[in-house]
């Protein structure tokens, strides 16, 4: 019979249909990959992690271009637009990337068919925003929205054909093709950023950032994911999943609002320039923190899913996942609180520096937020998606008030508001996601008592050394900071009983890294 590829899968179907469920079945089967899950699971989030180096730098380059090529002001127009589009954005997935991944099977008549109702949403949240653009430049009283936005719409047409293909990449756990793809996409996308920006087309430099990464990225996944859909076929049994990504999609719509009412309010009654200080410092504050949590979280996903039957294993793994995020986040969050005014200035310039006192404030919301995070992915992991919908509701009504609570203090107002409630809904959290569950929350303090403890440490010890090189350079005070923080948060996290226990483990995971199998 011969060994089918994915070239001539479909040459071969037309002496057998069935030919093409079965010679596309490799990508839906992942029985193989539980016989070394953990090191699947550590080998991807190192070329993920690796990745998320490589798109830091990206990013921090750009950033520190584009900040001295455009304008505040420029940002805060873009920042008017994308607190819309995001919302669109919402429906684009709808949720069935997370069916498809989560689902313990799968077949191509179903994936087919969620394929084109992606496609199909897509093209109906372009021509949405089509329509709506000239009212979101009505509602800001700026002209210049209306083209912006037309020309953004076009980016959910690309996203729509790549929905399917990227959840079949994460089932499979190819985290080095989707680190290609990310970057690759990053690279195409900021390169057209700053040529425009240094042609003097504004704001229509980032305009051309979100275009040319939404491009890229459709043509990469496309040629890493070798799977290509039939039509789509009625009573392929994809009901459950719709009803799943339903729930996805409920959440996300309402964690929309949880994430950028606050820039829809400043953008309303503060102007362009205030949402611009304020979307640039949330921004920075959150490059670093997404390039750890992103992809443990991106590789912990599939994993989780396909061990939620095993809860021994499972609460093992989800704790070391929150364990290994607030080792590596919460003491770098505590630095930047501290050197918050010398990373503003060196990354963003001098014409920035109304930006420090809000990414201070935020730096305090961040430090807890990354470990409470991923309480929600035992929900989706578990198939518990209605009742993450019903938090993700809960979850935005709070913080919404809390917004405009703080809205008559402006930007600082909303940022002190947004730091409170994170702290105030995180035992609710904890408690609502781990019921039902292998998890508890007792485990999960465990996991993060240690790193809490140590970069608190950290921070008594670096604050001296701040205030003596504060009127230094801000290399100087950066530097100097960080390696004597660096120090300080190593040596009280290994005097803590259990803590050279917890490094060892964490340093366990190089050999895998290099692709070092250990047994089941």
């Amino acid at each position: 019979m011969g060994h089918l590829t994915t070239d001539n899968i479909y040459e071969r179907a037309r002496e057998s249909p069935a030919l093409i469920t079965a010679g596309f079945q490799k990508f839906f089967d992942t029985e193989h990959l539980k016989s070394d899950l953990k090191g699947r699971s550590v080998r991807g989030g190192a070329v993920t992690m690796t990745a998320q180096v490589a798109q830091f730098l990206l990013q921090t380059g750009s950033t520190v271009v584009l900040s001295r090529l455009l304008t505040p002001h420029d940002y805060g127009l873009i920042a008017m637009v994308t607190a819309i589009t995001a919302f669109a954005a919402l429906f684009k997935n709808m949720g069935l990337s997370a069916a498809t991944i989560q689902r313990a099977e799968i077949n191509h008549h179903q994936i087919s068919t969620l394929f084109w109702i992606n496609v199909a949403v897509g093209i109906v949240l372009a021509l949405f925003l089509v329509l709506a653009a000239p009212i979101i430049s009505w509602f800001y009283g700026e002209p210049r929205l209306t083209n912006i936005t037309l020309v953004l719409a076009s980016t959910f047409i690309f996203s729509g054909l790549t929905v399917q293909h990227d959840a079949l990449l994460r089932r499979q756990m190819r985290f080095s093709a989707l680190a290609v793809i990310e970057t690759g996409s990053m690279v195409i996308g900021i390169i057209t950023a700053v040529v425009l920006a240094w042609y003097g087309m504004r704001h229509w430099a980032l305009v051309g950032l979100s275009v040319g990464t939404a491009i890229c990225n459709a043509v990469l996944v496309w040629g890493f994911c070798g799977w290509r859909p039939c039509l789509p076929v009625r009573g392929a049994g994809v009901s459950s999943m719709l009803a799943f990504g339903g729930h996805i999609t409920g959440f996300n719509i309402a964690n929309y609002f949880a994430r950028n009412f606050d820039k829809i309010l400043l953008g309303r009654f503060c102007g362009a320039g205030i949402l611009g200080l304020y979307s640039r410092a949330y921004s920075i504050m959150m490059l670093p923190i997404d390039q750890i949590r992103v992809p443990l979280q991106s590789v912990a996903t599939p994993a989780l899913c396909h061990i939620q039957n095993d809860f021994v294993i499972y609460q093992k793994y989800f704790t070391k996942l929150v364990s290994l995020i607030a080792f590596l986040t919460m003491p770098l969050i505590v630095f930047l609180f501290v050197c918050g005014d010398q990373t503003i200035h060196l990354l963003l310039g001098s014409q920035w520096s109304g930006a420090a006192s809000i990414f201070k404030i935020l730096a305090i919301a961040a430090f807890i937020q990354p470990v409470v995070s991923p309480a929600g992915l035992v929900l989706v992991s578990l198939g518990q998606s209605k009742r993450y919908l019903k938090w993700g509701v809960f979850n935005s009504i709070i913080t919404v008030v809390s917004f405009i609570v703080g809205l008559p203090w402006g930007a600082v107002g909303i940022a002190t508001s947004y730091a409170i409630v994170n702290y105030l809904l995180v035992f609710p959290c904890l408690w609502y996601c781990f019921r039902r569950s292998p998890m508890s929350i007792a485990a999960f303090m465990q996991a993060v008592l240690r790193p809490i403890i140590a970069s608190v440490c950290m921070g008594a010890a670096i604050f001296p050394c701040y205030l003596f090189l504060q009127n230094q350079s801000d290399i100087m005070v950066i530097g100097t900071c960080f390696v004597l923080g660096l120090s300080a948060y190593l040596l009280v996290w290994v005097l803590i009983p259990g803590g050279s226990q917890t490094l060892r483990e964490f340093r366990s995971y190089v050999p895998l890294m290099f692709g070092k199998k250990i047994r089941p």
